[in-house]
């Protein structure tokens, strides 16, 4: 897989922590010393994000041999890359590199557990991953989100239309049915969400012609009911989708795909504990 980052993104990276040398490995000398590094996984992970590391640590001075990418299930003490060169190009990038992947492995793994629970029971089912992720590291979400198997809900404001509670506050009484003809009057080819906190509220909002109907923090039995319930809608011609929101996690992903939601739609992987990922470093052999 390509790297998520470019080069300047790296170097961004790479001179926060290294901002005028590296004080400890200058005052000892080690600098021009020949080395190796090798990273595994301590523990069972998806891993995201080596190939963007691999970069940091070529662009600080090493060469590097990438052994797993971006999506692969790795097992305790499976191999992730492999670099040799000066040891102040070792020691540079090595906490960066090993924290850009234990971060958004984390991400990843969660995310994979999501997505394995609910197909388990509901194979076609999506698992969208919400834009509450850290500001300003995005481009490291998703690919940490794609790297688990999931989807993004939403990039951003700019791309999609999602009505909320807190949009209607504006609007006063207009029906329902006369916003959905103005929003599809100016975007025309956008499907229409709307996020609705009770049955009654989805029911008008399928009613009024949503494409999308986003159930906040509804337990799977009132997924269910939902589902039973929206068949009785006269007016509609196709059923709208029905997104299960709010609390979604590996725990009780399976509840929700069996209630009948057709996404689930989750912030739950970037609160995940890092996965651990063990460096070596150590002369080169043959040197010294």
């Amino acid at each position: 897989m390509p790297t998520t980052a470019t080069k300047h993104d790296l170097e961004i990276l790479l001179r926060d922590d290294v901002p005028y040398g590296d004080l400890t490995t200058e005052a000892l000398g080690i600098g021009t010393e020949a080395g190796q590094m090798l990273f595994t996984a301590r523990d069972r992970m998806v891993l995201a994000l080596s190939e963007d590391a691999a970069a940091l640590i070529e662009l600080a001075g090493a060469r590097v041999e990438l052994l797993a990418g971006s999506g692969a299930v790795l097992e305790k003490g499976a191999p992730i890359l492999r670099a040799q060169g000066p040891a102040a190009s070792l020691l540079r990038s090595w906490k960066v590199a090993q924290t850009l992947i234990e971060i958004w492995s984390g991400v990843a793994t969660e995310a994979a557990a999501i997505v394995e629970a609910a197909r388990a029971v509901t194979p076609g089912i999506a698992v969208a991953c919400t834009r509450k992720n850290v500001p300003g590291a995005k481009q490291f979400a998703v690919a940490a989100v794609k790297a688990g198997g999931a989807v993004m809900h939403r990039l951003g404001l700019s791309e999609t239309i999602l009505v909320f509670p807190e949009h209607r506050a504006f609007l006063g009484d207009i029906p329902l049915a006369d916003v959905v003809t103005r929003l599809r009057c100016i975007a025309r080819e956008k499907r229409l969400v709307i996020e609705v906190t009770s049955i009654e509220q989805a029911l008008a909002a399928a009613a009024a012609g949503f494409d999308v109907i986003q159930a906040e923090k509804f337990a799977p039995a009132d997924i269910a009911a939902l589902v039973d319930r929206i068949k009785t809608v006269a007016t509609l011609q196709v059923r709208p989708i029905i997104a299960a929101a709010g609390g979604v996690n590996a725990q009780n992903a399976a509840a929700y795909a069996a209630a009948g939601a057709d996404v689930l739609v989750t912030s739950a992987p970037y609160l995940a504990r890092p996965c651990d990922v063990q460096v070596q470093i150590a002369r080169a052999q043959g040197s010294g």
